[in-house]
């Protein structure tokens, strides 16, 4: 997605941005969650310097792809980045739904989801 076309850049601190994270996780379904296994979920301010307008990011091993090998490894982690979700949106209500997006989508990356069915979903 673009930037806005007058450069000028939504403001929103970190703390705010943080509650949004913390809302949009709790819209997940409660049978979702229990499902979720060693997995934890990050704000930062900007994505990889190689991917500026990248929004969310999952790192880890999907729960599809682990087998009986997995045990006692560090969580997946889910980023979601501010910066980006704050230039490309015009309003609070766009952020808001923008941050519910990438928080979605990353956690099906987690369920072992792609980005291909993600975009079928509505979620990409």
């Amino acid at each position: 997605m673009s930037r806005r076309d007058n450069d000028l850049v939504l403001e929103m601190t970190r703390e705010e941005f943080e509650e949004l994270v913390a809302e949009a996780l709790d819209r997940i379904p409660p049978e979702l969650t229990r499902l979720m296994d060693n997995v934890a979920v990050f704000v930062e301010d900007e994505p990889p310097a190689q991917d500026p307008e990248l929004l969310g990011l999952y790192e880890g091993t999907p729960l599809t792809d682990r087998g009986e090998w997995y045990a006692g490894v560090l969580p997946d982690r889910i980023t979601i980045y501010r910066n980006p979700t704050l230039r490309m949106c015009e309003d609070r209500e766009s952020v808001v739904a923008e941050t519910e997006v990438t928080v979605v989508h990353e956690i099906a990356h987690h369920f072992g989801i792609d980005d291909e069915r993600l975009h079928d979903l509505g979620y990409g």
